[in-house]
């Protein structure tokens, strides 16, 4: 487990919420009896940078809408996370703006017709930026996890990117993979 006793599972942020739910990231914290929250520093329109539209599927520079967030359990920031959207799927839309979104990203997502059905997710080490080290509290020599994950709809379209930033030694991923077997 985690120096922070944190196990971290991508299931529950895939998933639209029910009608009136909060947030997922805020509901899991509370089940495990820790306070989850998340502060959204910038929101809006912005170029994709090269890595972000190749998970789109876009030209570089491309526009896009980004929601960047600090999340924090029990008042300590615990990541980082850059989610983007195509433009014609989330501008003009709360998706594009600072406030809070009831039931979170995925749900309105849903109920604008965009519903993940694949996601690929890659995991990879790495040691902080300066601005990342400073925002996450690190010391110089702790490194990060970085997780980039692409949520695809039914026609194969990429309809969500996230980029997340983790103190790797106050985090564990758990991955749960279910496989059907078909013998034909």
């Amino acid at each position: 487990m985690s120096g922070s006793g944190w196990t971290s599972t991508s299931m529950p942020y895939l998933t639209p919420r029910a009608p009136g739910a909060g947030d997922a990231w805020t509901e899991e914290a509370a089940e495990a009896g820790r306070r989850g929250s998340q502060r959204i520093t910038r929101a809006g329109e912005a170029p994709a940078p090269a890595a972000v539209a190749a998970m789109l599927d876009l030209a570089e520079g491309s526009a896009v809408v980004v929601r960047r967030r600090i999340i924090e359990l029990d008042g300590q920031p615990t990541e980082l996370t850059d989610t983007y959207y195509p433009s014609e799927i989330a501008a003009g839309t709360p998706l594009a703006g600072a406030a809070r979104i009831r039931g979170g990203a995925v749900t309105l997502l849903a109920a604008l017709g965009h519903v993940g059905v694949r996601v690929v997710e890659n995991v990879t080490a790495r040691m902080p930026g300066d601005e990342e080290r400073e925002q996450l509290r690190l010391g110089t020599a702790e490194p990060v996890l970085q997780l980039a994950r692409t949520t695809y709809d039914a026609a194969g379209r990429a309809i969500q990117a996230d980029v997340m930033v983790m103190p790797a030694g106050r985090q564990q991923l758990r991955y749960e993979i279910g496989i059907g077997i078909g013998i034909g």
